[in-house]
C-alpha cells in the first residue's frame, strides 16, 4: 500500500497545533490539579440538587468533617466571620481532652516519605488557652502533627507550621484534637506538599501535563463558564486576589446525572469551587508550560443544556459581561497603572501575561430568542475596538453536522466575509464513536480556509460489552484512542483550517468523575497516562512547521509535516491485518531513522496498578522506504533528508 508524500501543495502551519483544554470537571482541580489536600477547607460546601432549571442550594458547610468521637459537637455558625465573602466557619466543643474533628480530604491523605508539608489555619478563642493537636493521624496516632497554643483573645489568628513526614503513608486521617476540654472557632485549613509547582499545583499532574508539550491551554471550562445558574457561572474577577476571600462557588458537575431515579441528587451534590486556583493562577500555569491562555469568557447565556436562563441584550445587566470581558483583557495585558494590570501586579506578576486569544461563549446557539448571534457580534466590536489585534475564538454550538451547526457557520461566514478579523477561529465539539471518526477523517478536507477551526473539545466514546460507555479509565480503549490518531492525521493534512485543537476532558479522579474517557487519571497518592494521552502527545511533539500534501492507500491514514530537513509521518493501520506501506514521493524526504509505534489490542487500556499496558516503543527501523504496519496500529515516522 502507498502513502505519497508531496511537496507540491505544501504550505506553512498557521496556528497553535495541540493544546489542552482544562474544566474543572471529575474533581480535576479541588481534589486534583490544586495541590490542597484538604476538602471544603473553609466549611462553604453546599449540597446542590435539581434538574434543568429547577436547583436547590443548600449550605452544608460540615461536609467533610466529622468528630474524632462521639459526644464532640460540630457547629457551623456565621457571626463575626473571618472574611465576609466566605462567612461560614466551625464551632468545634469537646467534652474531654484528646478529642476533636477529622476532613474527608477525598480519599484520605497521602503522606510522601521525606516530603515537608506545610499546614495552616485560622482559629478563634475566647477561653481556651490550652493547645491544640493538628496534622495526620493514622489508627488514632499522630504520624504527622504539632501542638499549636491559641490566643485567647476573642479575634481571629492565623496559625502555620511545617513538618518533614519520615514515613509513606496512604488513606491517612487530618484531624484536630483539643488537649482540654473546651470551645473554639477555626477555619480556612490548608495542608499542601512541599512539591508543588509554584506552591499550587500538584506535581505528578502538572509534570504530566507539561510533557503533552501543549502550545495553549483552554480554561476554565466548559459549562464550568455558562453556570448551571447565571449567579452559578464562573466569575472570574471572584478568581483573583486572596485566596480566603475568593467566594466558594458550587460547581456545575455537581448536578450531572440528576434525575428521577436518584431524587434529583447525586453522589457528588457536594462538589464546588474553592477558586484557589483562579485566573491569576491558570496564566501562571500557562506561564510554566511555555503555553499560550486562551481564556473563555460567558455571554449572559447559561448552559443551555441545564438552563433557559439569559440576560437580553439591551438590558443594562449584558454590559456586566462585556466589561469584565475587557477587564480580563486588562488584568492579563495592562501594566500596573490600570485597574485590573494593578491586580496582577499586586499578585507578584508585575509583568503583562501577553495574552493573545479570548474565547467568547461554549456551546451556545441560537434558539428561544436568546439572540445569541446578535450579543457575540457586540461582544466582538466592543474587544475589537479596543484590543483591535487579540485574537477571538467563537463557537458554532455543541455538535456538527447538525442544522444548528450549519445556521452557525453560515452565520460566521457572512460576518468574516465583512469582517476577516471578526473570528480567529471557531470552537467545534464533538464527543463520537471511534467509527464516525474513521468515516469523518476526511472532513476537514472540504472546509474553506477562511472558515478556520478550533477543534476545542473531542473524543471518541468506545461503547463497553454492554453498550454504554464506561465510566472510568476504562473508557481509555485503544479502539478510541486509534479512531482519534486517525482523524487527527485529517486535522493535521488540513492544519490551515484546524488551526488548533484540544482533547476533552482533560483529568478524571478516580472514584470521583462524571465524565468518561479522560486523558489522565489520579487518586491522591498515583496517576497515569491514558492510550489517548499518548496520541495527543505524538502528533504534539513530532509536527512540522509546514504541511505536506499525503495521500494514502488500502484504509490507512496518513498525514505528514516538516521541520528543518526532517519530515515527520504520522500513519494509522485501524484493520485486524496487518499492511505493507511503501513510502514515495515528489521530493527527496530522507531516509527512515526512527519509529514511534503504538499497537494492541483494540480493547487495552492503561490502568493504576498497569500504567504502561500500551505505551509508544521505539522500533528499529529496517528498510529506509518501507514498513511492516501491525493490525491496530499507530506510528509516527522521522525521516532525515
Amino acid at each position: 500500500m502507498k502513502i505519497t508524500i508531496r511537496e507540491e501543495g505544501k504550505y506553512p502551519v498557521p496556528g497553535e497545533g495541540v493544546g489542552v483544554f482544562f474544566e474543572d470537571l471529575n474533581y480535576s482541580l479541588d481534589g486534583g490539579l490544586y495541590a490542597e489536600m484538604l476538602e471544603n477547607r473553609n466549611f462553604e460546601a453546599k449540597d446542590v440538587r435539581g434538574e434543568r432549571d429547577r436547583f436547590t442550594i443548600e449550605n452544608d458547610g460540615s461536609y467533610g468533617w466529622t468528630p474524632t468521637v462521639e459526644g464532640v459537637a460540630l457547629k457551623i455558625k456565621w457571626d463575626r466571620p473571618l472574611f465576609i465573602e466566605n462567612p461560614h466557619y466551625l464551632r468545634l466543643t469537646v467534652q474531654k481532652a484528646g478529642e476533636g474533628v477529622k476532613n474527608k480530604a477525598y480519599d484520605g491523605i497521602y503522606l510522601q516519605k521525606g516530603m515537608g508539608y506545610t499546614v495552616s489555619f485560622y482559629a478563634r478563642s475566647y477561653d481556651y488557652r490550652k493547645k491544640l493537636l493538628v496534622g495526620v493521624f493514622d489508627g488514632g496516632k499522630a504520624v504527622l502533627a504539632k501542638k499549636v497554643r491559641l490566643r485567647a483573645d476573642g479575634n481571629w489568628h492565623r496559625y502555620e507550621f511545617h513538618l518533614k513526614s519520615r514515613t509513606e503513608l496512604d488513606r491517612a486521617s487530618f484531624e484536630v484534637r483539643m488537649t482540654e476540654a473546651g470551645a473554639i472557632h477555626l477555619d480556612c485549613f490548608s495542608m499542601m506538599p512541599d512539591n508543588a509547582v509554584k506552591g499550587i499545583f500538584r506535581r505528578d499532574l502538572a509534570e504530566l501535563v507539561r510533557d503533552l508539550k501543549p502550545k495553549f491551554v483552554r480554561f476554565p471550562g466548559g459549562c464550568v463558564v455558562e453556570g448551571n445558574t447565571l449567579e452559578n457561572r464562573y466569575l472570574w474577577k471572584r478568581s483573583v486576589g486572596q485566596k480566603e476571600r475568593r467566594r466558594h462557588n458550587w460547581n456545575r458537575w455537581a448536578v450531572h446525572g440528576a434525575c428521577a431515579e436518584n431524587n434529583f441528587r447525586t453522589p457528588f451534590s457536594h462538589y464546588g469551587q474553592t477558586l484557589g486556583v483562579g485566573f491569576y493562577e491558570y496564566f501562571l500555569l500557562c506561564e510554566c508550560l511555555g503555553a499560550k491562555p486562551l481564556p473563555v469568557v460567558g455571554m449572559g447565556i447559561a448552559c443551555q443544556f441545564m438552563s433557559s436562563e439569559c440576560v437580553p441584550v439591551d438590558d443594562p445587566k449584558f454590559e456586566v459581561f462585556i466589561q469584565d470581558a475587557l477587564d480580563l483583557v486588562e488584568f492579563a495585558n495592562g501594566g500596573a497603572d490600570t485597574v485590573w494590570g494593578k491586580v496582577r501586579a499586586e499578585m507578584g506578576h508585575p509583568k503583562p501575561f501577553g495574552l493573545e486569544y479570548i474565547g467568547v461563549g461554549n456551546e451556545q446557539w441560537e434558539e428561544n430568542g436568546n439572540e445569541f448571534y446578535k450579543r457575540f457580534e457586540l461582544f466582538e466590536k466592543r474587544i475589537h475596538e479596543k484590543y483591535p489585534s487579540l485574537k477571538i475564538i467563537g463557537t458554532v454550538g455543541p455538535t456538527v453536522d447538525t442544522p444548528t451547526h450549519r445556521s452557525a457557520w453560515e452565520w460566521t461566514k457572512e460576518n468574516l466575509a465583512k469582517n476577516p478579523d471578526f473570528v480567529y477561529a471557531s470552537d467545534e465539539h464533538f464527543y463520537v464513536s471511534p467509527e464516525w471518526l474513521y468515516s469523518h477523517a476526511a472532513m476537514y478536507d472540504g472546509y474553506p480556509s477562511n472558515c478556520r477551526v478550533y477543534a476545542g473539545e473531542y473524543a471518541a466514546h468506545a461503547a463497553g460489552p454492554d453498550g454504554t460507555i464506561p465510566n472510568g479509565p476504562q473508557a481509555n480503549v485503544w479502539e478510541g484512542a486509534l479512531a482519534e490518531a486517525a482523524f487527527m492525521t485529517g486535522m493535521e493534512r488540513n492544519s490551515d483550517v484546524v488551526v488548533m485543537s484540544s482533547y476533552a476532558p482533560l483529568f478524571g479522579r478516580l472514584g470521583y468523575s462524571q465524565w468518561s474517557p479522560d486523558l489522565i487519571w489520579f487518586d491522591g497518592k498515583r496517576s497515569f497516562a491514558t492510550v489517548n494521552y499518548y496520541v495527543q502527545q505524538l502528533f504534539s511533539i513530532y509536527t512540522g512547521n509546514v504541511v505536506l500534501n499525503t495521500e494514502a492507500e488500502g484504509g490507512l491514514f496518513a498525514s505528514a509535516t516538516e521541520l528543518e530537513g526532517l519530515v515527520y509521518v504520522k500513519v494509522v493501520n485501524p484493520s485486524d491485518k496487518e499492511a505493507e506501506a511503501e513510502f514515495e514521493g515528489d521530493f527527496d524526504f530522507g531516509e527512515l531513522t526512527r519509529i514511534i509505534r503504538m499497537a494492541g489490542d483494540p480493547a487495552v487500556y492503561n490502568t493504576a496498578d498497569e500504567p504502561e499496558r500500551l505505551v509508544p516503543e521505539d522500533v528499529a527501523p529496517a528498510s529506509p522506504r518501507s514498513l511492516t504496519l501491525p493490525p491496530h496500529s499507530f506510528h509516527v515516522l522521522i525521516f532525515h533528508k
